[in-house]
């Protein structure tokens, strides 16, 4: 069969016999003019013929030069290319003497010297196949590079961010925990501290507690109640039309009359006698200045000069502004009455 590829320059066309009605033509440079300026043929180069690509659009310029819708008026024109020589020599065919190796080696140069031959045959070498198989691979072999590389920086990435967030857990965790032993370690401080606090309060309370009922023991040997068997009927501070004030000045205590009344404490008495609506009175001054008034006695037994803690001075009576027999106990500090039931207990006496 005839190759579709032109000669090399310089080598030259045979024409071939004519066929059928159209015959056949060969094609120059003067024969296939442009038509209309628009095809024109490709001059060769180097020394081999172009593509078939190139041909067709010779036989495009061909039919052109006369028209597609005249073309069957036309006679036919068959073009055709003289085989090219191979552009690689063969090698040595082998011999019904070779060994098997042998064969299969030959078989192999055959085939190598056929693939070199294709290739020259489309117009490129074997070299340049080699290099475009070779830049292929390359091309293939850095894309499976990038790929793989990008896919590992990746997954170091997402490493990254998970040993990252893994961190951040941990360290949140860490924190949270300190927060938590932190606040736990100030509960139970706290705690420890109030309980230490309460305990050295308690502890204060015994020791003042103490303390004031030894100086109360102490004092009560000073001191002794005004008198004995009796009820306490009117407190410091009642209200009432009955007492000049409009409030009750003293502490009453009912008893039988001609019941004792005793010194509360050694002092001096500084008055005795009749006193309006207090009746008999008697007026003994501590040795701290506190006055005590003993009032509505039935009788005095001492008026005058010094005396001693639960010495008896009178008697209990009814005289005065009174309702019944009782002893009203009055004391004063400064000119001013004071509450005698807080200042007898706050002399250690049980009232």
């Amino acid at each position: 069969m005839a190759s579709n590829l032109p000669a090399p320059e310089g080598a030259e066309i045979q024409e071939q016999p004519t066929a059928g009605a159209w015959g056949e033509w060969n094609p120059t440079e003067d024969s296939a003019r442009p038509a209309r300026g628009k095809h024109r043929v490709i001059k060769q180069r180097g020394g081999l013929a172009r593509s078939s690509t190139v041909l067709g659009v010779g036989v495009i310029a061909a039919v052109g030069a006369g028209g597609i819708a005249t073309a069957q008026d036309r006679p036919q024109v068959a073009i055709s290319l003289p085989s090219l020589p191979d552009l690689m020599p063969h090698a040595p065919k082998t011999t019904d003497s070779l060994d098997g190796s042998q064969a299969h080696q030959a078989d192999g140069a055959d085939a190598a010297a056929g693939a070199r031959a294709a290739a020259a045959r489309s117009g490129i070498i074997p070299q340049q196949a080699d290099r475009r198989a070779d830049a292929g691979e390359l091309l293939r072999s850095r894309i499976l590079q990038q790929a793989e590389s990008q896919q590992d920086a990746a997954a170091a990435r997402e490493q990254a961010e998970a040993e990252r967030g893994a961190q951040e857990a941990a360290a949140k965790e860490a924190k949270e925990k300190q927060e938590a032993a932190r606040k736990e370690a100030e509960a139970a401080a706290a705690a420890t501290a109030e309980k230490a606090a309460q305990e050295a309060e308690a502890a204060r309370e015994a020791a003042e507690a103490k303390a004031e009922q030894e100086r109360l023991a102490e004092l009560a040997g000073s001191y002794a109640l005004p008198t004995s068997a009796y009820t306490l009927t009117s407190h410091y501070g009642d209200a009432g039309s009955m007492w000049s004030s409009g409030h009750h000045t003293g502490l009453d205590f009912a008893a039988p009359t001609g019941t004792p009344v005793k010194a509360v404490g050694s002092g001096k008495i500084t008055s005795a006698g009749w006193s309006g609506a207090y009746g008999y009175r008697i007026v003994l001054e501590l040795e701290d200045g506190t006055e005590v008034w003993y009032c509505h006695l039935s009788s005095m037994s001492v008026t005058g000069g010094s005396v001693g803690t639960g010495e008896t001075i009178g008697r209990v009576g009814a005289t005065g502004n009174v309702t019944g027999p009782h002893l009203h106990l009055e004391v004063r500090q400064g000119g001013s009455t004071i509450d005698p039931l807080t200042w007898l207990r706050s002399k250690g006496l049980s009232v």
